[in-house]
């Protein structure tokens, strides 16, 4: 499989991360200012720092990992890299499980939110099981779900603005985004990982017709 984005792609993604990534390392500042509604939740102290540190590094080098000259004129940097967007994805994910738990949105926006993490959780380390065991090819197709699932925090922050905007409160709003903002990603990700197979023509069939 060919993971190979277009260079439109690539830097509408990289762009869209580096922008939401250095909003977001707000968080590491001594006296963050937090959105009331995100400050209600349990797990609030210290799991947001460390979600908010660890999700925007790997948004910052998740895009480098689909540079296919990277990887072939510099294998280590790639590497090196990859192995710290994995860790920060694997650590991000827990700590954001543990928010998810936390939330007072309610049992939709946990769930949402909470199986956003896990499924974080497995791609990555899909992804390592099979760098691991030198299956690049399969490697390449997970690391394109998990980052998929990274850029939630790019679509979550750009569904927020437009719910006040179409007259929906912030609550309900915030419950049915803890879905759309991974979800449509990870269909996405689906589609493009299996466009030689859904843009392939059918065969005409050359059954001979019996006199």
């Amino acid at each position: 499989m060919n993971s190979k984005l277009s260079t439109t792609s690539w830097w509408l993604l990289m762009l869209g991360s580096l922008f939401i990534a250095v909003a977001s390392y707000r968080y590491l500042l001594p006296h963050p200012l937090i959105p009331p509604d995100i400050g209600k939740n349990l797990m609030l102290r210290p799991w947001i720092f460390v979600h908010a540190g660890l999700a925007s590094t790997a948004l910052i080098l998740g895009p480098f990992q689909f540079v296919a000259k990277l990887r072939a004129r510099a294998p280590k940097a790639h590497r090196w890299m990859g192995r710290t967007y994995v860790i920060a994805c694997l650590l991000g994910g827990v700590s954001g499980l543990l928010l998810a738990v936390g939330t007072n949105a309610g049992p939709i926006a946990q769930a949402g939110f909470g199986l956003l993490a896990m499924c974080w959780l497995v791609a990555n380390v899909q992804a390592w099981r099979l760098a691991l065991a030198g299956r690049y090819a399969e490697h390449r197709r997970w690391m394109v779900r998990s980052f998929a699932l990274t850029f939630a925090a790019v679509t979550l922050r750009l569904y927020l603005p437009i719910a006040p905007m179409l007259g929906y409160a912030f609550m309900p709003a915030y419950v049915a985004i803890s879905w759309f903002c991974w979800v449509p990603n990870l269909i996405v990700a689906e589609l493009y990982l299996n466009r030689a197979k859904l843009w392939r023509r059918p065969e005409l069939s050359h059954t001979p017709v019996a006199p």
